[in-house]
Protein backbone atom coordinates (compact mmCIF):
# COMPACT_ATOMS: atom_id res chain seq x y z
CA UNK A 1 0.00 0.00 0.00
CA UNK A 2 1.34 3.45 -0.94
CA UNK A 3 1.27 6.23 1.63
CA UNK A 4 1.11 9.97 1.00
CA UNK A 5 4.41 11.80 1.47
CA UNK A 6 2.66 14.60 3.32
CA UNK A 7 -0.24 14.38 5.72
CA UNK A 8 -3.57 15.53 4.19
CA UNK A 9 -4.39 19.06 5.37
CA UNK A 10 -0.86 19.63 6.64
CA UNK A 11 1.26 22.70 6.03
CA UNK A 12 3.36 20.68 3.59
CA UNK A 13 0.31 19.85 1.49
CA UNK A 14 -0.80 23.50 1.43
CA UNK A 15 2.66 24.70 0.40
CA UNK A 16 2.72 22.03 -2.29
CA UNK A 17 -0.62 23.12 -3.69
CA UNK A 18 0.44 26.77 -3.83
CA UNK A 19 3.73 25.85 -5.48
CA UNK A 20 1.79 23.81 -8.03
CA UNK A 21 -0.42 26.83 -8.71
CA UNK A 22 2.68 29.00 -9.24
CA UNK A 23 4.22 26.42 -11.59
CA UNK A 24 1.00 26.18 -13.60
CA UNK A 25 0.77 29.98 -13.95
CA UNK A 26 4.43 30.28 -15.02
CA UNK A 27 4.73 27.15 -17.17
CA UNK A 28 1.48 27.19 -19.15
CA UNK A 29 2.48 29.97 -21.60
CA UNK A 30 5.68 28.06 -22.44
CA UNK A 31 3.85 24.82 -23.30
CA UNK A 32 2.30 23.94 -26.68
CA UNK A 33 -1.17 25.49 -26.75
CA UNK A 34 -0.43 26.83 -23.25
CA UNK A 35 -1.27 30.37 -24.29
CA UNK A 36 -4.72 29.18 -25.34
CA UNK A 37 -5.26 27.47 -21.98
CA UNK A 38 -4.10 30.50 -19.98
CA UNK A 39 -5.93 33.00 -22.23
CA UNK A 40 -9.25 33.07 -20.31
CA UNK A 41 -7.32 33.69 -17.09
CA UNK A 42 -5.25 36.43 -18.74
CA UNK A 43 -8.55 38.10 -19.63
CA UNK A 44 -9.64 37.58 -16.01
CA UNK A 45 -6.56 39.43 -14.66
CA UNK A 46 -7.31 42.27 -17.09
CA UNK A 47 -10.83 42.28 -15.68
CA UNK A 48 -9.40 42.54 -12.13
CA UNK A 49 -7.24 45.46 -13.24
CA UNK A 50 -9.85 47.45 -15.13
CA UNK A 51 -12.60 46.83 -12.57
CA UNK A 52 -10.12 48.16 -10.02
CA UNK A 53 -9.95 51.44 -11.95
CA UNK A 54 -13.69 51.64 -12.42
CA UNK A 55 -14.81 50.72 -8.91
CA UNK A 56 -12.21 53.05 -7.41
CA UNK A 57 -13.72 55.81 -9.52
CA UNK A 58 -17.15 54.92 -8.12
CA UNK A 59 -15.79 54.95 -4.55
CA UNK A 60 -14.33 58.40 -5.19
CA UNK A 61 -17.73 59.71 -6.29
CA UNK A 62 -17.15 59.52 -10.05
CA UNK A 63 -19.07 57.63 -12.76
CA UNK A 64 -17.69 54.30 -14.02
CA UNK A 65 -19.27 53.91 -17.46
CA UNK A 66 -17.82 50.95 -19.31
CA UNK A 67 -15.02 48.39 -19.49
CA UNK A 68 -13.38 47.36 -22.76
CA UNK A 69 -11.08 44.32 -23.07
CA UNK A 70 -9.09 43.80 -26.26
CA UNK A 71 -8.08 40.47 -27.78
CA UNK A 72 -4.40 40.97 -26.85
CA UNK A 73 -5.31 41.11 -23.15
CA UNK A 74 -5.09 44.87 -22.71
CA UNK A 75 -8.09 46.86 -21.58
CA UNK A 76 -9.55 50.25 -20.71
CA UNK A 77 -11.93 51.36 -17.98
CA UNK A 78 -13.80 54.50 -19.01
CA UNK A 79 -15.13 56.79 -16.28
CA UNK A 80 -16.66 60.25 -16.28
CA UNK A 81 -14.55 62.32 -13.91
CA UNK A 82 -15.56 65.80 -12.75
CA UNK A 83 -13.44 68.65 -14.15
CA UNK A 84 -12.67 69.95 -10.66
CA UNK A 85 -11.70 66.58 -9.19
CA UNK A 86 -8.72 66.62 -6.84
CA UNK A 87 -5.28 65.34 -7.83
CA UNK A 88 -5.53 62.76 -5.05
CA UNK A 89 -8.71 61.36 -6.58
CA UNK A 90 -7.05 61.12 -10.01
CA UNK A 91 -4.07 59.31 -8.47
CA UNK A 92 -6.32 56.93 -6.51
CA UNK A 93 -8.27 55.97 -9.64
CA UNK A 94 -5.01 55.36 -11.54
CA UNK A 95 -3.58 53.25 -8.69
CA UNK A 96 -6.78 51.23 -8.29
CA UNK A 97 -6.02 49.25 -11.45
CA UNK A 98 -2.58 47.80 -10.68
CA UNK A 99 -3.45 47.25 -7.02
CA UNK A 100 -6.78 45.48 -7.60
CA UNK A 101 -5.36 42.11 -8.80
CA UNK A 102 -3.14 41.92 -5.71
CA UNK A 103 -6.04 42.74 -3.38
CA UNK A 104 -8.27 40.15 -5.08
CA UNK A 105 -5.46 37.58 -5.17
CA UNK A 106 -4.68 38.08 -1.49
CA UNK A 107 -8.37 37.80 -0.63
CA UNK A 108 -8.69 34.50 -2.50
CA UNK A 109 -5.58 33.10 -0.83
CA UNK A 110 -6.96 34.14 2.58
CA UNK A 111 -10.30 32.49 1.75
CA UNK A 112 -8.49 29.25 0.87
CA UNK A 113 -7.51 28.97 4.56
CA UNK A 114 -11.16 28.52 5.63
CA UNK A 115 -13.08 25.54 4.30
CA UNK A 116 -16.50 27.13 4.81
CA UNK A 117 -15.50 29.94 2.42
CA UNK A 118 -14.20 27.84 -0.50
CA UNK A 119 -17.40 27.33 -2.46
CA UNK A 120 -19.08 30.56 -1.37
CA UNK A 121 -16.08 32.59 -2.58
CA UNK A 122 -16.07 30.86 -5.97
CA UNK A 123 -19.80 31.55 -6.39
CA UNK A 124 -19.35 35.18 -5.26
CA UNK A 125 -16.63 35.66 -7.87
CA UNK A 126 -18.87 34.17 -10.56
CA UNK A 127 -21.75 36.47 -9.58
CA UNK A 128 -19.42 39.50 -9.69
CA UNK A 129 -18.22 38.50 -13.17
CA UNK A 130 -21.76 38.00 -14.51
CA UNK A 131 -22.95 41.30 -13.00
CA UNK A 132 -20.01 43.23 -14.43
CA UNK A 133 -20.61 41.79 -17.91
CA UNK A 134 -24.22 43.01 -17.77
CA UNK A 135 -23.44 46.43 -16.31
CA UNK A 136 -19.99 47.45 -17.53
CA UNK A 137 -18.31 45.18 -20.10
CA UNK A 138 -18.74 46.47 -23.64
CA UNK A 139 -16.37 44.48 -25.83
CA UNK A 140 -16.73 41.24 -27.77
CA UNK A 141 -13.79 39.56 -26.06
CA UNK A 142 -15.05 40.41 -22.57
CA UNK A 143 -18.62 39.34 -23.33
CA UNK A 144 -17.41 36.06 -24.89
CA UNK A 145 -14.75 35.01 -22.38
CA UNK A 146 -15.77 36.30 -18.95
CA UNK A 147 -19.13 34.44 -18.72
CA UNK A 148 -17.30 31.21 -19.57
CA UNK A 149 -14.90 31.82 -16.66
CA UNK A 150 -17.85 32.59 -14.39
CA UNK A 151 -19.65 29.42 -15.46
CA UNK A 152 -16.51 27.38 -14.82
CA UNK A 153 -16.30 28.77 -11.29
CA UNK A 154 -19.94 27.84 -10.65
CA UNK A 155 -19.33 24.29 -11.89
CA UNK A 156 -16.26 23.94 -9.65
CA UNK A 157 -18.18 25.26 -6.63
CA UNK A 158 -21.10 22.93 -7.36
CA UNK A 159 -19.44 19.70 -8.46
CA UNK A 160 -15.73 19.65 -7.59
CA UNK A 161 -14.38 17.96 -4.48
CA UNK A 162 -13.03 20.04 -1.61
CA UNK A 163 -9.40 19.68 -2.66
CA UNK A 164 -10.02 20.97 -6.17
CA UNK A 165 -12.25 23.80 -4.93
CA UNK A 166 -9.47 24.94 -2.58
CA UNK A 167 -6.81 24.59 -5.28
CA UNK A 168 -8.97 26.67 -7.65
CA UNK A 169 -9.07 29.49 -5.11
CA UNK A 170 -5.32 29.25 -4.61
CA UNK A 171 -4.69 29.15 -8.36
CA UNK A 172 -6.81 32.26 -8.95
CA UNK A 173 -5.22 33.98 -5.97
CA UNK A 174 -1.70 33.30 -7.24
CA UNK A 175 -2.78 34.36 -10.73
CA UNK A 176 -4.01 37.70 -9.41
CA UNK A 177 -1.01 38.25 -7.15
CA UNK A 178 1.48 37.40 -9.93
CA UNK A 179 -0.21 39.59 -12.52
CA UNK A 180 1.87 42.49 -11.19
CA UNK A 181 4.89 40.66 -12.65
CA UNK A 182 3.13 40.44 -16.01
CA UNK A 183 2.58 44.21 -15.81
CA UNK A 184 6.14 44.91 -14.63
CA UNK A 185 7.22 46.66 -17.85
CA UNK A 186 3.95 48.57 -18.06
CA UNK A 187 4.30 49.90 -14.52
CA UNK A 188 7.76 51.24 -15.30
CA UNK A 189 6.58 52.88 -18.55
CA UNK A 190 5.32 56.44 -18.57
CA UNK A 191 3.20 55.99 -21.70
CA UNK A 192 1.64 52.97 -23.41
CA UNK A 193 -0.30 52.15 -26.58
CA UNK A 194 -3.70 50.66 -25.73
CA UNK A 195 -6.40 50.14 -28.32
CA UNK A 196 -4.23 51.87 -30.92
CA UNK A 197 -3.91 55.06 -28.86
CA UNK A 198 -0.89 56.33 -26.95
CA UNK A 199 -1.94 57.27 -23.43
CA UNK A 200 -0.32 57.77 -20.04
CA UNK A 201 0.25 54.54 -18.16
CA UNK A 202 -1.26 54.12 -14.70
CA UNK A 203 1.98 55.23 -13.02
CA UNK A 204 2.30 58.02 -15.59
CA UNK A 205 -1.11 59.30 -14.50
CA UNK A 206 -0.08 59.12 -10.84
CA UNK A 207 3.09 61.07 -11.70
CA UNK A 208 0.99 63.73 -13.46
CA UNK A 209 -1.21 64.03 -10.37
CA UNK A 210 1.34 63.72 -7.55
CA UNK A 211 4.60 64.87 -9.21
CA UNK A 212 6.98 62.07 -8.11
CA UNK A 213 8.46 60.10 -11.06
CA UNK A 214 6.39 57.24 -12.41
CA UNK A 215 9.10 54.69 -11.57
CA UNK A 216 8.87 55.65 -7.89
CA UNK A 217 5.16 54.91 -7.90
CA UNK A 218 5.80 51.66 -9.77
CA UNK A 219 8.24 50.57 -7.08
CA UNK A 220 5.78 51.52 -4.31
CA UNK A 221 2.94 49.56 -5.98
CA UNK A 222 5.11 46.46 -6.45
CA UNK A 223 6.42 46.65 -2.87
CA UNK A 224 2.92 47.04 -1.43
CA UNK A 225 1.55 44.23 -3.61
CA UNK A 226 4.41 41.96 -2.55
CA UNK A 227 3.81 42.67 1.15
CA UNK A 228 0.08 42.09 0.74
CA UNK A 229 0.64 38.78 -1.03
CA UNK A 230 3.25 37.74 1.53
CA UNK A 231 0.87 38.46 4.42
CA UNK A 232 -1.93 36.45 2.80
CA UNK A 233 0.39 33.49 2.20
CA UNK A 234 1.69 33.63 5.77
CA UNK A 235 -1.86 33.63 7.09
CA UNK A 236 -3.10 30.85 4.80
CA UNK A 237 -0.09 28.63 5.50
CA UNK A 238 0.05 29.15 9.27
CA UNK A 239 0.72 25.76 10.82
CA UNK A 240 -1.61 26.48 13.76
CA UNK A 241 -4.43 27.29 11.36
CA UNK A 242 -3.95 24.03 9.47
CA UNK A 243 -4.10 21.85 12.57
CA UNK A 244 -7.42 19.99 13.02
CA UNK A 245 -9.70 21.43 15.72
CA UNK A 246 -9.21 19.97 19.18
CA UNK A 247 -11.79 17.31 19.97
CA UNK A 248 -14.17 18.31 22.75
CA UNK A 249 -14.46 15.70 25.48
CA UNK A 250 -17.69 15.05 27.40
CA UNK A 251 -18.15 17.14 30.55
CA UNK A 252 -17.81 14.08 32.79
CA UNK A 253 -14.26 13.34 31.52
CA UNK A 254 -11.47 14.63 33.76
CA UNK A 255 -8.22 15.78 32.17
CA UNK A 256 -4.85 15.88 33.92
CA UNK A 257 -2.01 17.83 32.30
CA UNK A 258 1.68 17.69 33.13
CA UNK A 259 3.13 21.20 33.41
CA UNK A 260 6.01 22.16 31.12
CA UNK A 261 9.41 21.88 32.74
Amino acid sequence: MMHSIVEPGSQGEQVGRLLLAVIVVIALPALPFGNYLIYPFMILTTWFHEMGHGLTAELMGQDFQRLVIYSNGSGVAESLVAADVSRLTEAAIAAGGPLAPSFVGAGLILASAHQKLWRATLVAMAVAIFASVIIYVRSEVGVAVLPLVGALLVVIAWRANDGFARFSLQFLGVLGAMSMLRDFDYLFTEQAVIGGQRILSDTGQIEAALLLPHWVWAAIIILFSGLLTGFSLKYALSENRLLPPRRKLPKNVLQFRTPKR
